[in-house]
């Protein structure tokens, strides 16, 4: 099983609604924030600068009367599990014998806490995160080289993403793909395609 993280298993990492409710918080302009991230984005998730780096480029290009740290720890804060879809996919990774693969956009710092914090490496065997490989969704190439390193054929694999997109670019190369929108529906999915739990 091939999955994503942010919107599936937790809350997005730095989504819109996330980078919104910093910049109330800490009193920042919404459209020139949004457009200095909608440079770097793709980069940042990429793993080619690190966070500081971003936080420099986005947010402290200019004095501010808040710290770097500050605006971290409140950007960690901001993810929440999801606790019944990580009880479901720990459930059929026991009863079904799976692995269990990431495939997730996510900045590096963002992506090291999340798995630690909320002990993702108990249910997700490996991650092909895109701060690790330097390739990101909806790159063809992510998906190949998951499944190159899982060493599975497409047709072998199940994906679950809450982006439809990702889903349907996963589905052109063959993989099944299951667009998450809650758990009941992602578990009716996943038992018409054999994997129900006893």
């Amino acid at each position: 099983m091939f999955l994503d993280i942010g919107g599936v298993l937790l809350s997005n990492g730095w989504g819109h609604t996330f980078r919104h409710q910093a910049a109330k918080k800490f009193n920042l302009d919404i459209p020139e924030m949004e457009e200095r991230h909608g440079l770097m984005f793709v980069t940042f998730e990429e793993g080619k600068i690190t966070l500081d780096e971003y936080l420099n480029l986005v947010v402290f290009y200019k004095p501010r009367d808040f710290t770097a740290s500050a605006f971290r720890a409140f950007m960690f804060s901001l993810s929440t599990p999801f606790g019944e879809m990580i009880a479901l996919v720990k459930k059929i990774k026991a009863q079904h014998k799976l692995k269990i693969v990431a495939v997730s956009n996510e900045a590096r710092e963002l992506n090291d806490f999340r798995i630690n914090h909320f002990k993702l490496d108990e249910v997700i065997d490996f991650f092909v995160s895109s701060c690790y490989v330097t390739v990101r969704k909806p790159d063809v190439a992510i998906f190949n080289l998951a499944l190159d390193v899982a060493h599975v054929a497409a047709c072998e694999v199940v994906y679950i993403d809450d982006v439809q997109i990702f889903a349907d670019v996963a589905a052109g190369l063959g993989i099944k793909s299951i667009r998450h929108a809650d758990v009941v529906s992602t578990s009716k999915a996943l038992a018409d395609l054999g994997l129900h739990l006893d």
